[in-house]
């Protein structure tokens, strides 16, 4: 599919070469950018080898999110992302002015109760997980993290004399403090000492480079190896680095675990529709029920909206 735009680069570059360029341009996160390729592909897909004029570009995606809705029946909140890498792919990639709610319209997404469990169904959840997969949880439960907050957590977001966890970014972008389960705290102990001996041995063999966040490579040069930043939940395999070209361990992948709640949920007899997004829903509503205020809540989940908190 070419795309009849003067502002193309010379000499031009393939389609998704331009897509992957602007999403390193703006630094865009890498789910966003997995999601924002994969749709971007599906609607070139979609299109066939058709030249598209520029200036009805944003008709053509009309067609292709009513196509999504009427004949793969796909839900608000995938049309609603497949609108989004869309719209970059115009305003970002090409520079064009996509005028969004007039053709095609905005995608709301309906409000969604979060499911939450009483602290029975919880305790009986967790006493169904391994060692491991309980911790995990455990965080999630005991510290409001999201799923990807928790396995991305590093050896220095962990201050155990303050009893404090550093959670950064998150999902918005800002940096928070929340509380460390004093439960957990010798298991969390437990899980530094094993990934310090584990990290030891991949640096006798040469390896044991973490990933670093984009912009900390560049000013920590050197510091890949450092125990500190260890991920807290490393994967059992190394891989190299395509940056640098160093072995290491990223974090585990998020399917294990979200393997492990579903199938405790089910063994404890929970007759709810759980996911790892529940302990975290349900941590919130427990923090209120025991009497907390809705804004100290919201500053422990990290929510950028009070309504969010609320609901």
């Amino acid at each position: 599919m070419e795309l009849q735009n003067p502002a193309q680069a010379e000499p031009p570059l393939k389609l998704m070469d331009r897509v992957t360029t602007t999403l390193d341009h703006y630094q865009y996160a890498s789910r966003t950018r997995e999601s924002y390729c994969r749709w971007i592909r599906e609607y070139v897909s979609y299109l066939g080898r058709r030249k598209v004029p520029a200036h009805r570009f944003h008709e053509e995606i009309g067609t292709f999110i009513d196509h999504l809705q009427t004949d793969r029946h796909l839900s608000k909140s995938s049309r609603r992302q497949a609108m989004n890498a869309l719209s970059f792919l115009c305003k970002r990639v090409f520079e064009i002015d996509l005028k969004l709610g007039v053709n095609p319209v905005k995608i709301r997404p309906e409000p969604v109760i979060p499911v939450v469990m009483t602290q029975l169904e919880v305790a009986r959840l967790l006493s169904f997980l391994t060692p491991k997969n309980v911790l995990m949880a455990s965080l999630l439960y005991g510290s409001g993290l999201r799923l990807m907050e928790c396995l991305r957590l590093r050896v220095h977001h962990l201050d155990f004399k303050r009893q404090r966890i550093y959670v950064y970014p998150n999902k918005n972008g800002r940096a928070r403090e929340v509380i460390m389960p004093q439960s957990i705290k010798p298991q969390l102990l437990d899980q530094i000492r094993r990934i310090k001996t584990l990290h030891e041995q991949d640096l006798s063999k040469g390896a044991g480079a973490a990933p670093l966040p984009r912009g900390t490579a560049n000013k920590y040069k050197g510091q890949e190896k450092e125990f500190i930043w260890q991920y807290v939940f490393p994967s059992k395999k190394m891989k190299r680095n395509r940056t640098n070209g160093m072995a290491g361990r990223n974090h585990v992948g998020e399917s294990g675990i979200q393997k492990a709640v579903k199938t405790a949920a089910g063994r404890a007899g929970i007759s709810k529709k759980i996911s790892c997004s529940t302990l975290r829903h349900s941590f919130a509503v427990h923090l209120i029920e025991n009497g907390a205020d809705v804004y100290t809540v919201k500053e422990q989940m990290g929510h950028a909206d009070i309504r969010s908190t609320q609901l």
